[in-house]
């Protein structure tokens, strides 16, 4: 998959337990956007409805330029394409585990969209020190090495 967008802020403030590949319903003057890269994942998040449907909320597309047909919101709710069993479980996993779904990757597979979406759980705040003091220490070790070299 060729990844075009990714939601980093959902790997800092969440582990992500399981992730799941999915289709998403777009126009195609949607798609053309996503192609270019316009494109944002920030802040957007996943629901199942009651009737067993998953949407994907506050995902940003910005409406493509050169489209004749209708704009639309770029904030809109679009549905995304899982198997119902695959629902299922996540459903009952969201309900007693305290999880939540969050989009991580969105991407290009052949002429298809794709959305990775994550079940994950929240970090505190002492995880989230301890991630960038480990990342601060990688650095600097790399930096030594490159140095020695």
């Amino acid at each position: 998959m060729k990844v075009i967008a990714t939601n980093k802020k959902a790997y800092f403030d969440y582990f992500v337990i399981k992730s799941y590949l999915c289709g998403i319903k777009l126009a195609g003057s949607e798609v053309k956007s996503i192609r270019k890269g316009d494109c944002n994942l920030k802040d957007s998040f996943v629901v199942i409805d009651r009737k067993g449907e998953v949407y994907v909320k506050n995902m940003y597309i910005k409406p493509y330029e050169k489209s004749t047909s209708y704009a639309c919101d770029p904030r809109a709710s679009r549905k995304l394409l899982l198997h119902r069993s695959e629902i299922d479980k996540l459903n009952s996993q969201v309900k007693e585990k305290g999880l939540t779904i969050v989009p991580l990757q969105l991407g290009m597979e052949g002429n298809l969209v794709k959305l990775e979406i994550g079940l994950v759980r929240g970090k505190h705040t002492f995880d989230k020190k301890r991630v960038l003091a480990e990342k601060d220490q990688n650095r600097d070790l790399e930096r030594q090495l490159k140095f020695v070299r």
